[in-house]
């Protein structure tokens, strides 16, 4: 969890500083070229400046949100944030694991997967034994939980 917000508070500097210095220095160097009718600089400029400012907005919304997850909640037998699940694919007879972690924290090379990605919703509030239907855009597949490290278990 420490982990996507650090990163979301580094993404919110690096705009913050872009919003506070780079912007006004490409604005007043379009309002100086003249026309603002056909000035593509200043529209280019004036369209940054417009989505810095919405995606500081979702940022600060989604840190926000972060921090008020209350890890003390979590479950200590179902699949949830921060969970480390043991998968048997019943089709392929293959076995993955997979972390369950949040979007900011994701990296499916690494088999970090989000809570809200497709698997990871399938996955959510199931346990160990579980067998569960993964729908995915490649299809869907059967699985079962072989193992299962929740959040607590990995403290330890």
């Amino acid at each position: 969890m420490k982990a996507a917000q650090d990163k979301l508070k580094e993404e919110i500097k690096a705009l913050e500083l872009e919003l506070r210095d780079e912007l006004p220095k490409a604005l007043k160097k379009a309002l100086e070229m003249g026309d603002l009718r056909e000035n593509a600089e200043y529209q280019t400029a004036k369209e940054r400046q417009s989505y810095v400012q919405a995606r500081l907005g979702q940022l600060k919304q989604r840190l926000a949100k972060l921090s008020m997850v209350n890890l003390s909640k979590i479950p200590h037998d179902k699949v949830s944030y921060g969970s480390m699940v043991e998968l048997f694919d019943i089709d392929t007879e293959e076995e993955v694991t997979y972390r369950l972690v949040s979007s900011e924290e994701s990296d499916v090379s690494k088999g970090l997967i989000s809570t809200t990605s497709p698997i990871g919703r399938a996955l959510m509030g199931h346990e160990e034994g579980d067998e569960v239907e993964i729908r995915t855009p490649r299809g869907v597949r059967n699985c079962e939980i072989v193992s299962l490290r929740t959040l607590h278990d990995q403290e330890e």
